[in-house]
């Protein structure tokens, strides 16, 4: 008996040492040598922090790009999924809610040409990406409320639009905030 609680105790103290110690301060490394120095990657404008790269943000006038709805209205600190399945009359509306608001800003939109990205959340409730098709539906309405082409909201959409890992890996990706402040940079 005396031998298994000796052995138990060791192993508890490795344990402790490896996984409260060393993995740790093995992540806070590798941490340091990513983008942000495991701080986030921010994003600046004019010098000032505007949102980091992978939160997502709200954004809900009609001269943005809109990014992924949020279960927890972009809280941070509360990030979660609704947690309602696909048959919930609760999540049903919610989502028909979000395509009619859609449609009323984008009315040359069918509910077939919306992207399920742009009407349900992400499981985070923060997530930054929307699809690159999800980014194409609201060029027209951008180019209206901004007055520019078509044209030049396409080209920067193309330009912000990260594309699969070795070109098969996820689909392809455009970060809101990253548009949207390239949006702002843009001259008529």
């Amino acid at each position: 008996m005396k031998k298994y609680i000796i052995q138990s105790i060791r192993l508890t103290v490795a344990l402790t040492l490896l996984l409260c110690v060393v993995y740790p301060l093995l992540v806070a490394f590798i941490g340091k040598l990513s983008t942000g120095k495991g701080n986030g990657e921010t994003i600046s404008v004019n010098g000032k922090i505007v949102g980091y790269a992978a939160l997502g943000q709200k954004f809900d006038q009609p001269k943005y790009f809109w990014g992924r709805p949020s279960a927890v209205d972009y809280n941070a600190a509360g990030s979660a999924g609704s947690n309602k399945g696909p048959t919930n009359p609760d999540y049903l509306k919610q989502v028909s809610d979000r395509v009619d608001t859609l449609l009323k800003y984008h009315p040359y939109l069918k509910k077939t040409d919306i992207p399920a990205d742009m009407v349900t959340a992400s499981g985070s409730g923060l997530d930054p990406d929307i699809s690159a098709a999800a980014a194409a539906i609201q060029v027209r309405r951008i180019a209206q409320n901004r007055g520019l082409s078509v044209e030049q909201v396409t080209k920067l959409v193309e330009e912000h639009t990260e594309k699969p890992l070795a070109g098969m890996f996820g689909p392809g990706k455009v970060n809101v905030l990253k548009l949207n402040v390239a949006l702002d940079a843009l001259k008529k």
